[in-house]
């Protein structure tokens, strides 16, 4: 038996309404299989800025330090003052976010497996701003050898674990950015030489966006820098169907966070409309990284079987209101924990 201790932010808007299914179903798991959780709910975003003076109070800082991975609904305003402090705390240097045709979800293609591995701690999203001349301000974009390289080795790794194409594409806009996306360009084809199997070609960000309207289906691993990846895995959900079955990973050394891809929905909050799919997606891959961190190969199947039991119900077209269907949140969860037991 292995016990995983998981922090959840609850986060603003749907967030509650999200991190309460995934917690429904990660209990129905630790209830019913070998693979058990602690989870321990965390205070962060607009509410925690509100009730206690700051968007990520140090009591929330130290439970998520003390959990083996966190699992995090989406956060209102306060964003960046929670997922971006986050991400520099624990280094958090792969931004991992799968893009996937599922049945009944109107798609461009329906052959679509992609993922997107951005580099998530240099760029501009550093937030390096400065007023110059009145009217005017300067913004600094860093690249660095190492973030480049450890962000393409990640790329490189994920594509020879997929069951796909075994397809790797760089991403930059080195012939404008000739000394920044140079040097991530060197880097990645470096780093190509060590992965011969693997097929490389690279990519000017514009032609990317033009590819994955016209050939989706043709991508398998984009690895790109910060602001480029955060535009391309946007447009890759929509690809698929939208933002709601979008989960994410933010992938350090010896932690991660996971999380869906879309924000807080406001307009929504309190109506239990919210299609819990991307959150319940991002704890399979939560599971997946602990599965292959401490080599626990239940873990692993218990993912998977969070994604099967998922397009168990697609396939019976059962869905949520956003997707064409008629379920609520609740009746979405309480219909995939019926499928897993």
């Amino acid at each position: 038996m292995t016990r995983y201790v998981i922090s959840l932010i609850r986060g603003d808007g749907i967030g509650p309404e999200q991190t309460a299914a995934a917690k429904k179903i990660l209990e129905a798991i630790s209830d019913n299989t070998s693979t058990k959780f602690t989870i321990n709910e965390v205070e962060a975003g607009d509410a925690a800025l509100a009730k206690h003076g700051k968007a990520l109070p140090e009591f929330s800082v130290d439970t998520i330090k003390n959990s083996q991975a966190c699992l995090k609904g989406p956060v209102g305003e306060s964003a960046a003052d929670v997922i971006i402090v986050l991400r520099r705390m624990f280094d958090l240097y792969a931004n991992v976010r799968p893009a996937k045709s599922y049945p009944n979800i109107p798609a461009l293609s329906p052959k679509v497996d992609m993922v997107t591995v951005r580099e998530n701690t240099e760029d501009v999203y550093l937030g390096w701003e400065f007023n110059a001349d009145p009217g005017t301000v300067v913004a600094l974009r860093i690249t660095s050898e190492k973030a480049s390289r450890r962000i393409a080795e990640y790329a490189f790794k994920t594509a020879t674990m997929r069951d796909s194409k075994r397809k790797v594409v760089a991403v930059h806009k080195a012939n404008v950015m000739r000394k920044g996306d140079g040097l991530f360009a060197s880097v990645c084809r470096e780093v190509a030489k060590k992965y011969p199997r693997i097929q490389y070609s690279e990519l000017y960000v514009d032609a990317a966006s033009m590819n994955l309207i016209r050939n989706p289906e043709e991508f398998d691993v984009i690895v790109t820098t910060n602001l480029f990846g955060d535009i391309l895995s946007d447009e890759a959900a929509q690809v698929v169907g939208g933002l709601g079955m979008g989960p994410a990973a933010n992938i350090g050394e010896g932690f991660a966070l996971f999380e869906p891809v879309h924000g807080a929905a406001f307009d929504i909050a309190g109506k239990n409309a919210a299609n819990p799919s991307s959150i319940l997606l991002s704890a399979k891959m939560m599971l997946e990284w602990l599965a292959d961190r401490h080599k626990d190969r239940k873990a692993a199947e218990q993912g998977a079987r969070i994604e099967e039991a998922i397009v168990g119900l697609l396939k019976q077209d059962k869905k949520t209101k956003d997707i064409g269907g008629k379920l609520s949140t609740t009746e979405f969860t309480d219909l995939v924990a019926k499928e897993l037991f």
